[in-house]
């Protein structure tokens, strides 16, 4: 089964999430799937950016797939949130620079791993973002609670964890969750023109100076992966 596609457009890399019948949901399968295609963006030379999207019109991701993580014991609860988890770091800490572009529902894993990356950008018309987890009852591991810290507005996190609200696109651009909302016929351009912008400048530059911005996540690496 194809869960993503990647392109690239001039110096613009685009990860295109293609399960959307299945709310682009995170699996084992779907981890490997990542981390292999960050391994070819990793690789490749030159200046250039990342963009993550989702084919589907509603839906970026509502994070793990509930059916499949319900049937699992504890153990193995515990082992795929912490593999997710080193996913999420391993994107916020990307040698490139990355924009999320929100096309639709982003819940839980998935409003994690948007919140990862270094730009957010949300269809302003539809589309929720929200952690769910006090709700269902799963709570947020420590690697997890480290890339939390890289929404800017305290009060908008306690907000969103605390109570598993569901924000819209303006919402979330007052409360700064997201950089821009854009209509959703205007977001994946603005998306790219973004990207376009982002990938002249030079790359190796652009890490060591959001690294230092997320030295806590640097740090926490250091010591997950030791």
């Amino acid at each position: 089964m194809t869960y993503l596609a990647l392109t690239r457009e001039e110096n613009v890399h685009v990860l295109t999430m293609t399960n959307g019948e299945n709310d682009n949901t995170f699996t084992y399968e779907v981890i490997s799937a990542y981390h292999a295609r960050l391994d070819e963006i990793e690789k490749a030379a030159g200046n250039a950016a990342l963009i993550i999207t989702s084919s589907h019109e509603k839906t970026w991701s509502t994070g793990i797939d509930a059916p499949w993580f319900s049937e699992q014991t504890v153990r193995e609860k515990k082992r795929f949130i912490r593999e997710v988890s080193l996913l999420f770091l391993r994107m916020a800490l990307l040698n490139l620079p990355t924009i999320a572009c929100i096309t639709g529902n982003c819940y839980a894993a998935g409003a994690m791993m948007a919140t990862a990356m270094d730009f957010r950008l949300m269809r302003a018309d539809r589309g929720r973002f929200c952690f769910p987890e006090v709700n269902v009852k799963v709570p947020f591991g420590n690697i997890a609670g480290e890339i939390l810290r890289l929404i800017p507005n305290p009060h908008a996190r306690k907000e969103l964890v605390l109570t598993g609200v569901a924000w819209g696109g303006e919402k979330c651009l007052k409360e700064k969750v997201v950089d821009a909302i854009y209509p959703a016929a205007e977001l994946p351009q603005k998306a790219y023109e973004l990207a376009q912008m982002l990938a002249e400048k030079d790359r190796k530059t652009y890490t060591i100076l959001k690294r230092d911005l997320k030295k806590h996540l640097v740090d926490l690496r250091e010591r997950e992966t030791a």
